[in-house]
């Protein structure tokens, strides 16, 4: 009778536990979201989002799906006032660029330029990095400020300090080697000094970005892991690459995808200093994709190019998440 009674009493004190779910516990009096309250958030998070989703769908997902669907076709300035008369061609336009030599040139070009500009880049803004961190301690919001100028800095405005530095008759470097007794080529017009040019101006306007951002990694770095070090009797160059640079892995992967994303699509350097030339040294896919579609109007063949390089970004951006992927 005492166990039955027991059971009995127990009984009731169990049942609100589980109303009020699997962990025993009950929502606080006053906070259940009842069924029209959800509604009306979910309607005001809808309102507030469309204007973002009408710019989205407007400017950027129907241009993509547009674009992609383009490339199957010979879409072409007829078609302009009449999309649906293109014809369907099928790979046509994928298979046309292997035979193409000015897309096979520029794709050499765009490589060249990756393979050169992103190490130096990255370099560059590692050692600029390291020497504000630590190495210089008078004027470095001067130094922080003018390495991240030509980041900001208008690639018109870019290309004509780089058009009198580099000019062979009156140039900055012109005059410094008349000072020292020896001529200098014209950079622009040689196609043997025309893409290593480019690469330098584009080096000088990016690697600021690289900077800041590594800049922000090192001092992120705990003081105890470098004071550690130091007891160990590790030496400059030892905690730099035992300590500074596994631990700037992650800053470092986010810096080389993004610099080699923004080097494979380069456009406005050779657009505004060579425009291609001479002779299609510094012609890239993307200079060529332009060309290809606003000047001649093949819009199929350059749609089928942009995803060509789209392809080749992922790739690329695929390869260097499993190379520099984080291992501390």
């Amino acid at each position: 009778m005492s166990t039955a009674a027991t059971r009995a009493g127990a009984a009731p004190d169990r049942a609100p536990a589980q109303a009020g779910g699997p962990s025993g516990k009950r929502a606080p009096a006053g906070q259940e979201l009842r069924p029209d309250r959800l509604s009306r958030q979910n309607l005001a998070g809808w309102l507030y989002s469309t204007p973002f989703l009408v710019l989205f769908l407007t400017f950027m997902a129907f241009p993509i799906v547009a674009t992609f669907l383009m490339s199957f076709t010979d879409f072409g300035l007829r078609n302009v006032t009449n999309p649906f008369d293109a014809q369907f061609v099928g790979l046509d336009n994928y298979t046309a660029l292997a035979d193409d030599e000015e897309f096979v040139r520029a794709l050499f070009n765009t490589c060249y330029f990756v393979v050169l500009g992103v190490p130096l880049t990255i370099g560059s803004g590692l050692v600029a990095a390291v020497l504000l961190n630590s190495g210089i301690d008078r004027f470095r919001t001067f130094f922080r400020v003018g390495f991240y100028v030509p980041v900001v800095t208008a690639i018109v405005a870019v290309a004509v300090i780089w058009r009198f530095v580099l000019d062979p008759s009156e140039g900055l470097i012109a005059g410094l080697g008349a000072q020292l007794g020896f001529s200098t080529p014209d950079f622009l017009a040689s196609k043997a000094l025309a893409m290593p040019s480019l690469i330098v101006m584009a080096v000088w306007r990016n690697m600021g970005t690289a900077m800041v951002l590594f800049l922000a990694g090192l001092q992120a770095i705990p003081a105890e892991v470098r004071e550690a070090a130091k007891l160990d009797g590790a030496g400059a160059f030892q905690e730099f690459r035992r300590i500074t640079v596994p631990l700037l892995r992650p800053t470092m992967l986010y810096v080389a995808v993004m610099t080699t994303i923004g080097f494979l699509n380069v456009f406005e350097e050779p657009f505004v200093m060579t425009d291609g030339g001479p002779d299609g040294s510094t012609l890239t896919v993307s200079l060529h994709m332009y060309k290809e579609g606003f000047t001649f109007f093949h819009m199929g063949s350059a749609s089928a190019m942009a995803y060509v390089l789209f392809t080749i970004v992922l790739a690329v951006t695929l390869l260097q998440f499993r190379l520099l992927k984080d291992k501390t």
